[in-house]
């Protein structure tokens, strides 16, 4: 019988849970045979990339093979799926925030229940969005764009890479904390939105830190600040959004990428593999590699994700409603 973990609980009672109940208990000599990893994103993706470089230092501190099956679809969903019907001793998932957040909102028939099935092992990296204006806008400073826009209440166009996307609820996000209106624009990608910017199609976009910073230097558009609520190595010329033109202190929307597990994997497993993952995230080849693709090595405990994972789903769930967007 599964388990129940609740993700505020105390991790002191989830092992006392696991000591009693976990049918798949942890041995001495674990790992034993290859661990696998489902991702549920593209080969080539961030997920994918990013759970590479987590599983290449898995295998040398743990001497077994790491492998990565991609089993893409339903906004993620579908590896989390397939990770919870495989052996929870060694079966374990390379996730977005949007599984664990937004499509148990979203998706009516969804399989899991993140609070009953799901395992937080480790949150692995970070991405904020940096807010953009295209070069001829009506505003140079946040400041400057919040009272803009509710001048104009439902005149500002912003683009997203379409409805629930990371960047769409960002700036329904950000809109309901700043008190202002804006319509919003559907594209299909990240390069859409870049073109219908820089050709004064759309006003404004959360884009990605290296396509944002890459125009700004080419004097292509404005940026305002960034969404993480402190300052980022992946911008740290762009000052937190958070704190500036009366936005709370708190503010933040990131995306995040995550290890998970199964909640029958025994605690003791669950443990050593976040320690292990954690001491792969410090590395400086990580972390460089990180970098590079636009994420941010973070680390921490079980107890820090099944935190992040609660509260963000609160912080969505209140956007979605406000944007219409939950299924009737």
């Amino acid at each position: 019988m599964k388990s129940t973990r609740t993700l505020g609980a105390g991790m002191g009672l989830v092992l006392a849970l696991g000591a009693i109940t976990g049918p798949a208990a942890a041995q001495d000599d674990w790992p034993s045979e290859p661990i696998h990893f489902i991702i549920g994103y593209p080969a080539g993706s961030s997920p994918d990339t990013m759970g590479r470089i987590v599983a290449e230092g898995l295998e040398a501190s743990l001497g077994q093979p790491v492998v990565i099956e991609n089993k893409p679809g339903a906004g993620g969903a579908i590896g989390v799926q397939t990770m919870l019907q495989g052996d929870p001793a060694y079966t374990f998932g390379i996730t977005t925030n949007g599984p664990m957040t937004t499509s148990p909102k979203l998706i009516p028939d969804l399989t899991y229940t993140v609070e009953e099935d799901i395992a937080p092992i480790a949150l692995i990296g970070t991405s904020p969005l940096i807010l953009t204006l295209n070069s001829d806008a009506e505003a140079d400073t946040l400041e400057d764009f919040i009272a803009w826009a509710k001048s104009a209440p439902g005149e500002i166009t912003y683009g997203s890479i379409g409805q629930g996307s990371g960047s769409h609820l960002t700036t329904e996000l950000f809109a309901a904390t700043a008190g202002v209106e804006m319509l919003h624009i559907p594209f299909a990608s990240f390069a859409e939105v870049t073109n219908s910017i820089l050709g004064q199609e759309i006003n404004a976009a959360f884009m990605a830190p290296s396509g944002a910073l890459a125009q700004f230097k080419a004097g292509n558009l404005k940026i305002l600040g960034i969404s993480s609520a402190e300052s980022s190595p992946l911008a740290p010329d762009v000052p937190p959004i958070a704190g500036t033109a009366g936005m709370p202190d708190d503010f933040r929307a990131e995306l995040w990428i995550a290890a998970i597990g199964n909640s029958e994997t025994s605690p003791e497993i669950i443990e050593k593999l976040n320690a292990e993952i954690d001491a792969v995230l410090a590395t400086d080849e990580a972390k460089e590699k990180m970098l590079a693709i636009g994420w941010q090595a973070q680390g921490g405990s079980t107890a820090d994700l099944a935190e992040r994972i609660e509260k963000d789903t609160g912080v969505w769930g209140a956007v979605l409603e406000k944007a219409g967007l939950l299924p009737n």
